[in-house]
């Protein structure tokens, strides 16, 4: 669908003015500028992009607006924001509360933290309904039933006392949405809104954002890594680099005439190239008719009425040396494949790692399988223990497999592995909050690699990193693969990463495998309407809208 952007005239007053932000963080006595001089405007029916690589100031910058900042840690040092002709500084704090949530909304970044996970989704959206325009409980549940419709959840009534962790990642995110809409605010800031979604869902939420501003005329601040969706949405784009904006312009200006050295290095930083089978070699992994059905039980006795069918008879052969990209939407199985691969989740049919067959041995034998088989999950930052140092971190596989190594044999090993993950071994007695995105995500690499394993499960591990990072981590992983032979199953919804990291791809949806193939074949000729859709989606948030 191509979307025209709506363009409002030079001359209307804009809606939100920020001007001369500088906005600095009080730490150990010690001050930090997080944001120098920050000018942009934005008016009525218009989206402004902030784009940026993390660290950049970009959320600071959004935060503001809404001072949501955490104070007194957090100051301004000068500047002055004004939304709809009033100053947001002098605001007292009774009018603060009345324009968040009413005049200007935000949808967060991650809504699993956002939300509050003891509290449906009915209680969510309405307490926000009845806060600000003093809806009866009644009033307030038929409209919340009305955005749920609206923002494109199914049977949006028996969703209502569902818990946030019972519902997809796509589900949270346009809950989140509904929230934000709720009261239809002048002026929707939206920081991320599609990080960690497959591509199909991804399209719908912006298609959706966008279907929503033209309805209602409200205002947009975007703020992503992602530059292809920038490039879609924005009517104008502010790049923030160390919390400056270094340059600005419409999005032909950006991408067709960058000026600036870092703008330019955004743009360059695009995974690409696809990778030759490797030589012949013998098979490593092998999974055949492998199932994991997960029951569906009610009544009184709790009797199984049905299954959910997680994974169904997937089967596949992976060589030593090969990577295995694994792609399909939210629910199609990709993460719970994995799992059962690795013997973390229950499954039947075969699963073998040179030759064993995981899901058939015992406890103690599977133990010591460990160490040719790791994963690397999604989330680093929840994966690694915050109460450990790094060395610690990568060190707890070898003290468990190898129990004999002397205490400057493993410090060796870490600082070995620490190197060739390219993070420097001095940092070794630091802790994951000391660390950005990218560097715990090479700990966590670093971490499944000091075993020396055969094997690696990648559970989208660059999803929710800037692209420059994305093609960091991408050319180390290539990098480790050639030269340890190692054999990767990675799973992605981003299908521009799988094409340049996989040799052959395997589509998937509702648990089954409906196309597998050579990466080259999927991606120039697929053969099913569904892998085309993906395909289709992901190359839709590149386009430049028609005009």
């Amino acid at each position: 669908m191509s979307i025209v952007k709506s363009t409002a005239p030079e001359s209307q007053e804009p809606l939100l003015q920020v001007s001369d932000l500088h906005v600095g963080f009080r730490s150990d006595g010690q001050q930090n500028d997080a944001v120098h001089n920050i000018n942009f405007d934005i008016r009525r029916g218009e989206t402004l992009g902030l784009v940026g690589e993390s660290g950049s100031g970009k959320s600071v910058s959004a935060l503001s607006i809404l001072k949501l900042l955490p104070y007194p840690a957090a100051f301004h040092k000068a500047g002055q924001i004004r939304f709809d002709g009033e100053d947001i500084f002098a605001a007292a704090p009774n009018r603060l509360q009345a324009i968040r949530g009413n005049d200007i909304a935000m949808i967060f970044q991650e809504p699993m933290s956002s939300l509050n996970p003891l509290h449906n989704i009915e209680k969510q959206i309405s307490e926000i309904i009845q806060l600000h325009n003093g809806a009866t409980r009644a009033q307030a549940r038929t409209k919340t039933i009305a955005l749920l419709k609206r923002v494109g959840i199914d049977n949006a009534e028996d969703r209502l006392k569902a818990l946030p962790h019972e519902l997809s990642g796509g589900q949270r995110q346009r809950v989140m949405i509904a929230m934000a809409l709720a009261n239809e605010p002048k002026l929707l800031i939206a920081d991320e809104p599609t990080t960690a979604l497959d591509v199909t869902i991804q399209k719908q939420i912006l298609d959706l954002l966008k279907q929503l501003q033209a309805e209602t005329g409200m205002a947009v601040l975007l703020i992503t890594h992602d530059l292809g969706i920038v490039r879609k949405m924005a009517d104008h784009i502010c790049v923030m680099q160390d919390g400056h904006i270094v340059e600005r312009g419409t999005p032909d200006d950006i991408f067709d005439n960058a000026q600036h050295a870092y703008t330019q290095k955004l743009l360059d930083a695009e995974p690409s190239g696809i990778l030759q089978s490797p030589p012949e070699a013998a098979r490593l992994v092998e999974a055949e008719n492998m199932r994991v059905w997960f029951p569906m039980r009610r009544g009184l006795l709790r009797r199984t009425y049905d299954h959910v069918k997680a994974v169904d008879d997937i089967s596949f052969t992976l060589k030593k040396g090969q990577t295995l990209g694994i792609v399909g939407e939210s629910g199609s199985g990709k993460t719970t494949l994995g799992r059962a691969i690795l013997g973390l989740q229950q499954a039947t049919g075969k699963a073998t790692i040179n030759g064993t067959d995981i899901l058939q041995t015992g406890r103690q034998q599977r133990r010591a399988l460990r160490r040719e088989m790791q994963i690397v999950f999604q989330d680093p930052f929840g994966a690694l223990s915050p109460r450990m140092p790094v060395g610690d971190i990568i060190a707890e596989g070898l003290r468990l497999h190898e129990p004999s190594l002397s205490s400057g044999d493993i410090a060796q090993r870490v600082d070995n592995i620490l190197r060739e993950v390219e993070l420097d071994p001095d940092t070794a007695n630091r802790y994951p909050h000391e660390f950005s995105g990218g560097q715990r995500q090479r700990i966590a690499i670093a971490r499944a690699l000091i075993l020396q394993p055969r094997f690696i499960v990648l559970d989208e591990p660059t999803s929710a990193l800037d692209r420059s990072v994305q093609a960091q981590i991408i050319d180390m992983l290539r990098r480790l693969q050639e030269q340890k032979g190692l054999t990767y199953l990675f799973i992605s919804h981003d299908l521009k990463v799988v094409r340049a990291l996989s040799h052959d791809v395997m589509v998937m949806q509702h648990g089954k495998c409906v196309e597998y193939g050579p990466t080259a074949q999927i991606f120039d000729a697929p053969q099913q309407d569904y892998t085309r859709n993906l395909i289709d989606a992901a190359l839709d948030t590149q386009r430049p809208p028609s005009r």
